[in-house]
């Protein structure tokens, strides 16, 4: 056969991932921190986008008259498009709205002098400059943070003057982590600097005595006795309960006690006192803020009996195109390069107002349907809760699957339960014993805690006495099912709940 070349045509359809459509997905499964951040660098790179906060004198039009193409919504807003993700309906029969102040109410000064003839700067520090709204260097009057390894450092400048001493001790500190703890072995600092290993334990003792107290320690149970020691209890029965921790995890009591030869009630408070130590002695300066989690959705009662679905209008951005200062820019700019610059950013601040828009307008739809579906939830509690999955949610409001995982990725609900992720809906499926309709996982993960929380040392479910009688309540589950759903919930086993309920038992006697 002969081989050549020839040019042919071919008629196909094809998805083509463009910058702008990358971009909408991304929104899509930011969470609240996230979209934040992307739209203040936005605001940074885009001088035509402004916040609809530093606009008060604009009102937010209604959301569903404004999704249309950029050109029809700047012809029905000629100086600035408002991106309001409130005023959004459900389409499902759930009654939803949202609602945004767009007007900040106006900021009133405080009086110059109060009745004592008192001015304003006189408790704040300030040099009797005009009121402004925000109170003058508040960063001023912020207590300095610093870190565990700068604590100790300080420690360690204070506690030897000896330039070598110090030297391994700098070395050591640069190898405790976060939680206060030395990652590396004295043998290990000592062939990197080529001193002794009795000078870099003695520098470590020295470090093993700063505050927080147990930092420095290379385990666990030096931790517990640097602590114990500080406080006078390291006693040889402390020494003994210290030295077998794995036991006190098994919570095997009987053997602790042979060992530390002690009876029920000094085991109880040798217990107690270890629980009252600190097991990560750099908690206290390692640890980042934490992060608050900001509901996405807010789901109340409705005074029809049903449920009120709403944005949450704190966690939304609201940002506007500035028309009039486009225009204007676009009239004096000179050069092609500059009108195509003026273009391009008035072109992506639209598709960012349409992406804003579109998902907020899904994050409401997908919540809408969940409620839907988990009404008995809302009404009853956990064990109400149904089997639920992405293919469900989907379907009903007729999007693709992997867009509804992207919507409840990161995505919180505030409901008269509690705070829960979108996630938390979507559970498996549980079959029933007569064939009846299935079970949620969560639901049956909440009766094995119930279970397990109202038993007594006396009568302890093992995980076939579980099995029973969830199959005596129509839920046909294995044996290693309910071992799973036990240990994910962190309860122990059936044997170390008699041993610790026994002992507290005794205890109590």
């Amino acid at each position: 056969m002969a081989l050549s070349a020839r040019l042919t045509m071919r008629q196909g359809q094809a998805l083509v991932m463009t910058p702008q459509l990358l971009q909408a997905i991304k929104l899509l499964q930011y969470s609240t921190v996230e979209l934040a951040a992307f739209v203040d660098e936005e605001l940074q790179r885009n001088p035509l986008l402004e916040r609809a906060d530093d606009r008060p004198d604009v009102e937010m039009a209604p959301a569903i008259d404004r999704y249309a193409d950029a050109q029809n919504i700047a012809a029905a807003t000629p100086e600035a498009i408002p991106v309001d993700a409130g005023a959004l309906s459900a389409e499902l029969g759930t009654d939803v709205s949202n609602a945004f102040d767009a007007d900040a109410p106006p900021r009133t000064p405080p009086a110059e002098r109060d009745e004592a003839g008192l001015s304003a700067g006189a408790w704040t520090g300030s040099s009797g400059a005009p009121y402004d709204g925000e109170a003058p260097h508040l960063e001023a009057y912020v207590a300095e943070k610093i870190t565990l390894a700068e604590s100790l450092t300080r420690q360690l400048a204070t506690a030897t003057a000896d330039p070598v001493a110090r030297l391994i001790g700098q070395t050591l500190i640069d190898a405790i982590d976060e939680a206060g703890y030395l990652r590396e072995s004295c043998a290990q600092a000592a062939e990197k600097l080529g001193a002794p290993v009795e000078r870099v334990e003695a520098v470590l003792a020295i470090i093993q005595s700063f505050e927080p107290s147990g930092v420095g320690a290379r385990d666990l149970a030096e931790c517990l006795a640097i602590q114990l020691r500080e406080r006078d209890r390291f006693d040889p029965a402390m020494r003994a309960l210290v030295e077998h921790l794995p036991l006190l995890a098994r919570r095997d009591f009987a053997a602790l006690k042979r060992i530390c030869d002690v009876d029920d009630e000094d085991m109880a408070d040798m217990v107690a006192e270890l629980r009252r130590l600190e097991p990560r002695p750099g908690r206290a300066f390692g640890a980042e803020p934490v992060q608050p989690v900001i509901a996405d959705v807010i789901i109340r009662r409705a005074s029809d009996g049903g449920w009120h679905v709403e944005l949450n209008a704190d966690a939304l951005p609201r940002v506007l195109v500035n028309q009039t200062y486009a225009a204007r820019v676009s009239r004096a700019a000179g050069s092609a390069a500059d009108k195509a610059f003026v273009s391009e950013c008035l072109q992506n601040a639209n598709w960012l107002t349409k992406s804003l828009e579109q998902r907020a307008r899904t994050i409401l739809k997908v919540a809408s349907e969940i409620v839907r579906q988990q009404d008995a939830f809302l009404e009853k509690g956990v064990e109400w809760l149904r089997p639920l999955n992405l293919r469900a949610i989907a379907d009903a409001i007729g999007m693709h699957e992997s867009t509804v995982s992207r919507v409840t990725s990161n995505k919180y609900m505030a409901t008269p339960r509690g705070l829960f992720e979108m996630k938390y809906f979507f559970t498996a499926a549980i079959p029933a014993g007569s064939g009846g309709e299935a079970h949620s996982a969560e639901a049956v993960r909440f009766r094995i805690k119930q279970m397990i929380d109202q038993e007594n040392a006396r009568e302890i479910l093992s995980d076939d006495a579980i099995v029973a009688r969830l199959k005596s309540a129509n839920i046909d589950i294995a044996r290693r099912t309910v071992a799973k759903y036990r240990e994910s919930l962190k309860i122990p086993s059936s044997v170390e709940r008699r041993r610790e309920k026994t002992a507290i038992a005794r205890s109590a006697v």
